[in-house]
């Protein structure tokens, strides 16, 4: 019986690598200079996205920028991050594009703030950007951060 696994995909081998570049940014993040480059690195990130998913992620990337001046912009797995004083990411995007998905994706890691009571959602799915869109992610990312 033959084996069918064909091994990671090309998208997962990319993200591998590009975690791999990441810990070595983090590795720096105790310097000026490492905050900084992870911060060009997200900077990049975008502008490497198509146009639909490029124009959500810096409007996102404004958002959370204006809200949550604390939280450090960096990549996870290629995508905007954003980390809190720990070096711990708090809430990221995810671009449609990345996984070939239907939507893109706000999610928030588990040092969120968005508590209520024994179930609560961590992850929105995003077609498009619009005004209540956007409220409801300032709602969030100040809820995440609070």
């Amino acid at each position: 019986m033959a084996n069918s696994y064909t091994g990671f995909s090309d998208a997962e081998r990319k993200a591998m690598q590009e975690r791999a570049k990441e810990l070595a940014l983090e590795a720096e993040s105790g310097k000026l200079k490492g905050k900084a480059k992870q911060e060009k690195a997200v900077f990049d990130a975008i502008a490497e996205m198509p146009d639909e998913d490029r124009a959500m992620a810096e409007k996102i990337h404004a958002i959370v920028g204006s809200v949550a001046p604390q939280l450090t912009p960096k990549t996870m797995y290629g995508m905007p991050a954003y980390a809190n004083e720990d070096g711990k990411v708090v809430v990221f995007f995810q671009a449609a594009s990345k996984w070939e998905s239907r939507y893109s994706t706000l999610a928030f890691e588990d040092r969120a703030n968005l508590d209520e009571g024994n179930m609560w959602p961590t992850s929105f799915a995003i077609k498009e950007l619009d005004t209540a869109s956007e409220k409801k992610i300032v709602e969030l990312v100040k809820r995440a951060v609070g």
